[in-house]
């Protein structure tokens, strides 16, 4: 086993990436694992910042692509749940066997999410007729209403989001953002007219991505799940996962397309254009507060968080230096605190009566990116003088003050953008042959268009998780690892959270 060094601040170093992860989630002040039940931490008003900061990129996104916001219930009847579950038990046992839905019968199965829920069964003394559930997704309550929503081709398509809180009885070890029983989650669901429709809001989905992982520097692998990682609900699902830096991936957003299988389930029909009723067809997109725990992991140093300037709760913090030798420093920061503030950044004055490497090692490990002094020499030259966060100091001019900053900010941003695509860079290697060594940190590329039992053979020789279809194949035929076929299908092993 390789040797850590000694923790730093009391930070243990990111090498050790399983120390360093939960210490510094506490030690910067994003939640609080004290709250008496496991898996539901408490958020403090920095990490909640941080996630309303995400959330925004997210609302922008959905703005953009005219999705419009909703906000159901937390409780869901236990009738739908069991309505999903018998849904999905069918489709599974549909693919299992390879044939159309249609030709199977439904079955009393336990399924689905019935054993991770939470279960509401009294309210006050008095027992319920009908049990409740807190919710561990929403389809089942959305496509309760959306039959009374959708009557013509002309309330196609039906976009909607929402962002709130799940709920799912997680009995593996919690880890925060990552693996937690209370999740803040945001999920869209859609219905259109046909299945091309459908498909092109997958391909929507997929611009969205791109940007929102663009804005928090997370370089991605998209991938088409295998069958059986399917969510047995959907016709396919397209995951998206970050790198960690152990290496192991950490699936934060997923795409499903359901063709019309819940709408036939929940009577969810149109009248076309012809008068004919057509079923809906259509698809969700998740995402959680995971991304949060990808960008601390992504990327924090041995000395705390950095975080990317577009969703940093604190962009910039201003200190001034010496203000008591001269009342032009205060003066002049408060200046500057406005400017900034009016031209839309997250600012701070610290301007706390403590030494300057105590402030300093504060927002080092707080990950603000750029950190902005002045004192009474820069106030006579007419520069604030700047630290970014990623490393270069540099004096500035006063004068043209917020350009000058947000040219700052874009260096770090593309800094951060650099290093975790070069990490990204470093962990993928490509997979030669079935005897190669497998190294921990890595994943392994390889071309494969095998059957499942090559799939199996793969997964059991490696020791490794198949991710799927990349949906960005190779540009030239490559022999496929198992059968030797040759083929342009790439696909990723990694170890997954």
């Amino acid at each position: 086993m390789a040797e850590h060094g000694q923790a730093k601040r009391g930070i243990p170093p990111k090498s050790d990436f399983n120390a360093w992860y939960p210490a510094i989630v506490e030690i910067a002040e994003l939640v609080d694992k004290r709250y008496p039940i496991k898996g539901m931490d408490v958020w403090r008003p920095y990490g909640w910042k941080a996630m309303r900061c995400i959330d925004n990129l997210t609302h922008s996104e959905m703005e953009r692509t005219d999705h419009q916001e909703v906000r159901f219930p937390l409780l869901i009847p236990e009738d739908l749940l069991d309505k999903e579950n018998r849904l999905v038990s069918l489709l599974k046992r549909a693919r299992e066997e390879g044939v159309d839905p249609s030709e199977l019968r439904v079955e009393e199965e336990e399924a689905g999410f019935k054993k991770e829920v939470y279960w509401v069964k009294h309210a006050g003394e008095t027992e319920l007729d009908v049990p409740m559930f807190l919710r561990p997704t929403s389809e089942t309550a959305m496509y309760t209403m959306f039959p009374l929503w959708i009557r013509s081709h002309a309330d196609l398509p039906l976009k909607t989001y929402q962002i709130v809180n799940t709920f799912r009885y997680e009995t593996k070890q919690t880890r925060s953002f990552i693996r937690v029983r209370e999740i803040h989650f945001f999920e869209a669901h859609t219905a259109h007219a046909d299945e091309e429709c459908a498909s092109r809001q997958i391909d929507e989905d997929l611009e969205i991505v791109g940007r929102l992982m663009d804005g928090m520097s997370l370089p991605v692998i998209i991938s088409k799940r295998p069958v059986w990682d399917t969510f047995p609900g959907a016709w396919y699902t397209i995951a998206i996962d970050v790198i960690m830096p152990n290496g192991r991936t950490l699936q934060v957003a997923s795409c499903h397309h359901y063709k019309d299988q819940w709408a036939k389930a929940f009577d969810m029909t149109y009248q076309d254009e012809t008068g004919q009723t057509q079923y809906c067809h259509q698809t969700t997109y998740g995402m959680s507060e995971r991304l949060l725990g990808a960008v601390v992991g992504m990327h924090g140093d041995d000395n705390g968080l950095i975080f990317p300037p577009k969703i940093a709760p604190i962009q910039v913090v201003l200190m001034p230096v010496a203000a008591h030798k001269n009342p032009a420093v205060n003066e002049t920061v408060l200046d500057v605190a406005e400017q900034l503030r009016e031209s839309g950044l997250r600012i701070k004055v610290d301007d706390r009566d403590l030494r300057p490497g105590q402030k300093y090692w504060d927002w080092e490990i707080k990950g603000v990116p750029l950190r902005l002094e002045i004192g009474p020499r820069d106030v006579e030259n007419g520069n604030a003088f700047a630290a970014r966060r990623t490393g270069g100091k540099e004096p500035i001019p006063l004068s043209n003050i917020v350009d000058s900053v947000k040219q700052q900010l874009d260096m770090v941003q593309s800094e951060l953008s650099s290093r975790s695509q070069s990490h990204v860079d470093e962990c993928i290697v490509k997979l030669e042959s079935l005897e190669q060594e497998i190294l921990d940190g890595r994943i392994y590329e390889v071309p494969f268009d095998g059957t499942d039992a090559d799939a199996e053979l793969l997964e059991k020789t490696t020791g490794l998780a198949i991710l799927g279809h990349a949906m960005t194949g190779y540009d030239e035929d490559q022999v496929c690892i198992v059968s030797g076929k040759t083929t342009k299908r790439k696909q990723h092993l990694a170890r997954m959270y």
